[in-house]
């Protein structure tokens, strides 16, 4: 049997200038996983309202389960501002509070019982007491854990980040994260990226840091392995949600035990695939890349 993911976080709406988007970092986590054939669940909390119902409606076409999606009485389904900036990376405004601030894990630990579960988790949804202990609860339970820093400051504080650190088995972060990580948490200055990782992966016994560098592409490391790609060229339509088709990919190949050249191949790949459509969670099949 395989072992579920549960990506455990933040669903949204992303609102541009000429419509909006469902998003969230962690419903695009599991349906990319979900498309390649995991079984992945996304644990969320909706308002009752109008962007609630069609969340479900959205979520249910993606092909994921509902149940883990929570309905709050009061507070409102998740909504955030995304501007571009001039150099294409998106910004963020993030609204708050939001339902998924409210997050309770009482639901999917009962719904998931005794079965094992991996879990997937970020920064932002830890902004509320009531989401952080929650997340807090899922991850003593968890079997691996896979964190992706994903900065949304004010909302992400170094002790969150630092928290986080500690839980997690695989990390996620940008080249800008992991200068963040290393002058935050590292004591002793180290020279290349690849020298910074390996110091953060050794502070913080991890086993396998995984750094993005936009179109430069990425690099992973491990305690006795590293492995650099250059990414792929792509014609760049919307930016936002690449980064998490990445990480789906580079859970999967984990899981599989797949070696790191390969690992991080499928995840440029798959992170150029989502850069070259509309929106964080396209239909498959695919895009051209090179």
């Amino acid at each position: 049997m395989i072992t579920p993911i549960v990506s455990f976080g933040e669903i949204v709406w992303d609102q541009f200038e000429n419509g909006r988007t469902l998003g969230g970092a962690p419903l695009n986590v599991a349906y990319h996983l979900h498309a390649a054939g995991w079984p992945a669940r996304i644990v969320s909390r909706i308002g009752r309202d109008a962007l609630g119902r069609e969340t479900l409606n959205v979520v249910t076409g993606l092909g994921l389960p509902v149940t883990t999606i929570q309905q709050d009485p009061d507070l409102p389904t998740g909504l955030v501002l995304v501007s571009l900036g001039r150099d294409g990376e998106p910004n963020f405004e993030i609204a708050a509070p939001a339902a998924w601030d409210n997050i309770q894990d009482g639901p999917v630990l009962a719904q998931m019982g005794e079965t094992p579960f991996h879990l997937v988790f970020g920064t932002l949804a830890q902004r509320s007491e009531i989401s952080r202990r929650s997340l807090y609860r899922l991850l003593k339970q968890a079997t691996l854990k896979f964190y992706d820093v994903n900065l949304r400051p004010p909302h992400t504080t170094p002790e969150l980040v630092h928290n986080s650190l500690i839980a997690a088995d695989v990390v996620k972060a940008n080249h800008d994260e992991l200068i963040f990580l290393a002058d935050r948490f590292l004591k002793e200055k180290t020279g290349s990226a690849r020298e910074t990782g390996h110091a953060l992966l050794n502070h913080f016994n991890l086993a396998l840091l995984a750094v993005t560098d936009g179109a430069r592409g990425a690099s992973l490391i491990t305690k006795d392995g590293y492995a650099t790609h250059g990414g792929y060229k792509v014609k760049v339509v919307d930016p936002v949600g690449s980064g998490d088709a990445f990480f789906a990919a580079l859970i999967g190949g984990y899981l599989e035990k797949l070696p790191l050249d390969e690992c991080l191949r499928r995840a440029n790949y798959q992170g150029a695939w989502v850069a070259g459509r509309q929106g964080a969670t396209p239909s498959y099949p695919d895009v051209s890349v090179e």
